[in-house]
């Protein structure tokens, strides 16, 4: 048992050795099996002979928390392009990459003091959202089983994640977990540089169906010790996408858009104060509204709702201009008025039941409650129907109804 314990931290002995010695052979602490993508699952029906032997070096549910370690790890990407025709960009604000199948994506890797020695680079890949992490991120079978992308490649088919001109990656699977990885050994950077460059290639679409299927998911990047002992740790989304620029603009316009629905929520609290119920037409709020908020909106209706529309649009924007004392006595009228039906319709009629016209005093329009002087300083106004396709200007309009005749 100690051997398959310790199976791991042999294999990067020895990768750390070919190294070493230069060799421009195979690098892979694995068998020639593995080099040559004969990457095995194990058995469903084999059973453990101890506890000890089912356990596995790397957890079940990996760590997405940033950790910078003994090192001060760190893992940044270069100044990229937000034009649509980018194959790759990176998102600071949403801490996100995005990038196009099978392209390029350099990510640099930096520490302020130098690892131990055959310290490796792990890049992992898992599935952001709590109900999906336990499951494995893997390329949809359509990619996988497809030639494209795959002919003549030492990455095994169904890996996500693979390493572009490093002859020393070596992909992984967890025999117990089923996750995926690739790692490259740790390199310090060249004379004149801080960053040491890897170049990863996503092989599969986030909206590929039986693969991600739109699911989210978190690129984890480890720098670790031969033994697998985590030293730093980075994390950031990614998104693999046919038009990179286009969809991390929608993404951080629509976050935007969030922060600042967010902040007017916590501005203006979660209850609103009770306000009293009044038949009459608050200014204050009015004109606090319109200060706020300056959207026009269209609404397609037909020539008869229309037209009701027009005249309660003009008696509010008349309502700006009467004197308080006006309001008031006009809602006194209203009142008196509607006392006054009241008692009529209570009474009994031998003869017909409809009013005389011109029998009933009739209430001025708010236009007519407004002096000549103040009527000539308004400007029309306009408001469009997309139903009618035309503009038309508001002038005074009597919201009286008219006499039957």
């Amino acid at each position: 048992h100690l051997h398959s314990q310790y199976t791991n931290l042999g294999l990067l002995n020895g990768m750390d050795q070919n190294i070493q010695n230069g060799g421009s052979t195979s690098t892979s602490p694995y068998n020639n099996d593995h080099a040559q993508n004969n990457v095995t699952a194990p058995s469903p029906y084999a059973q453990p002979s101890s506890t000890f032997d089912a356990l596995s070096p790397s957890p079940a549910i990996p760590s997405n928390t940033d950790y910078a370690g003994p090192h001060t790890f760190d893992v940044s990407f270069q100044q990229s392009s937000t034009a649509k025709s980018a194959t790759w960009t990176y998102s600071t604000e949403l801490k996100k990459l995005y990038c196009q199948i099978a392209k390029t994506c350099p990510i640099q890797i930096k520490v302020l003091t130098t690892p131990p020695q055959g310290a490796v680079i792990r890049a992992m890949p898992v599935y952001k959202k709590a109900e999906h992490v336990t499951e494995v991120v893997k390329r949809c079978p359509n990619h996988e089983l497809s030639r494209e992308f795959n002919d003549g490649q030492i990455a095994p088919p169904s890996h996500l994640i693979r390493v572009e001109g490093n002859s020393h990656a070596q992909y992984v699977e967890d025999t117990i977990t089923g996750r995926q990885s690739v790692l490259v050994p740790y390199e310090p950077p060249q004379v004149g540089t801080e960053f040491t460059t890897i170049l990863y290639n996503f092989m599969c679409n986030s909206s590929c169906v039986g693969g991600m299927n739109r699911r989210p998911i978190l690129i984890i990047v480890t720098l670790e010790t031969r033994d697998g002992q985590v030293l730093g740790r980075r994390c950031f989304e990614a998104r693999i996408c046919a038009c990179p620029g286009r969809d991390r603009k929608a993404d951080e316009d629509s976050i935007r858009k969030q922060h600042v629905t967010d902040a007017t929520k916590s501005s203006e609290g979660t209850k609103r104060p009770f306000r009293q119920v009044s038949h009459g037409i608050q200014m204050s709020a009015i004109k606090k509204r319109r200060s706020t908020d300056e959207e026009v909106f269209c609404l397609p209706v037909r020539r008869e709702i229309y037209e009701i529309l027009v005249k309660i649009k003009e008696s509010l924007e008349l309502m700006q201009f009467l004197p308080q004392h006006t309001i008031e006595s006009y809602r006194q009228q209203q009142q008196n008025l509607l006392q006054k039906q009241t008692s009529m319709s209570s009474q009994p009629s031998f003869g017909s039941t409809s009013p005389t016209p011109g029998k009933v005093n009739k209430l001025p329009s708010v236009s007519q409650l407004i002096n000549p002087q103040q009527r000539n300083t308004l400007t029309p106004s306009s408001i469009v129907v997309r139903g009618g396709h035309r503009e038309s200007p508001l002038s005074e309009t009597n919201t009286t109804p008219e006499n039957d005749q």
